[in-house]
């Protein structure tokens, strides 16, 4: 039975955009990791891809612009717009009409892209296991003040819950489309795809074998076996981390 509960502001959690110079390139890469495509539809009109594990959907837009944009989907995203103005937020895109894919998008107050759109641009893909990465948890977003990047996101749908200090000190956002989370530039200047596993280090050592250039220094784990930070070709940066179940 489908539940008639509204749908929060931003809708449902569609991709990660990111913004890609070679998209063949990238999906070689998420590939290795062990990603798989999901079958792309013709509303775009720039080269496209999309990579997913099963619950993290990555899509590579070889396009100039924002990077990364955590894009959501919204039918009837024009007739929303006005919503998004009650709630205090001024947008940096409206492009609605009748004859247009309709979109919109935000930016929070330390420059994190947000879109929303009026229809998928991708085929759901059924997957049973998740990648050599682990289990994707969250984005995690660099921001000078929690107490304000909270303010922002909780209004789109968002719930804080308390700071976290270990392996690294992050505040935490849930929702029931995608978590969040927010930490400080000095662990990464630049937003990060999290996966957590267990077994992280034999997922690590695997990607090893792999020939998957790594570090393990992860800002605040004490150089932990079980911890490991990955780059891909388009700069996208990939924390991996042991977690105790």
């Amino acid at each position: 039975m489908m539940s008639s509960a509204p749908l929060p502001l931003l809708g449902t959690f569609h991709e990660t955009s990111i913004a890609v110079d070679d998209v063949r390139a990238s999906i070689e890469f998420y590939e290795r990791l062990g990603f798989s495509q999901a079958p792309t539809t013709d509303t775009l009109t720039h080269p496209y891809g999309v990579l997913t594990d099963g619950r993290l959907f990555i899509g590579l837009h070889q396009r100039r612009g924002a990077s990364p944009v955590l894009t959501f989907v919204r039918p009837g995203i024009a007739e929303c717009v006005r919503e998004f103005a009650a709630a205090g937020i001024e947008l940096t895109l409206c492009h609605t009409g009748e004859q247009v894919f309709n979109e919109i998008g935000l930016s929070d107050p330390f420059g994190h892209a947000l879109a929303v759109l009026e229809a998928r641009t991708y085929s759901p893909v059924a997957r049973a296991e998740v990648s050599l990465c682990g289990d994707f948890a969250e984005v995690s977003l660099p921001v000078t003040d929690f107490a304000a990047a909270q303010a922002f996101w909780e209004p789109l749908g968002f719930v804080a819950a308390g700071e976290v200090a270990a392996p690294y000190p992050h505040l935490p956002l849930t929702s029931d489309y995608l978590d969040v989370s927010f930490h400080p530039p000095r662990v990464c200047e630049r937003p990060m795809l999290v996966f957590r596993g267990p077994d992280m280090r034999a997922r690590i050592a695997r990607l090893r074998e792999l020939g998957v250039a790594m570090s393990t220094v992860v800002p605040g784990s004490a150089g932990h076996l079980g911890n490991a930070v990955l780059e891909s070709p388009d700069g996208t940066t990939l924390m991996l981390l042991e977690s105790e179940s």
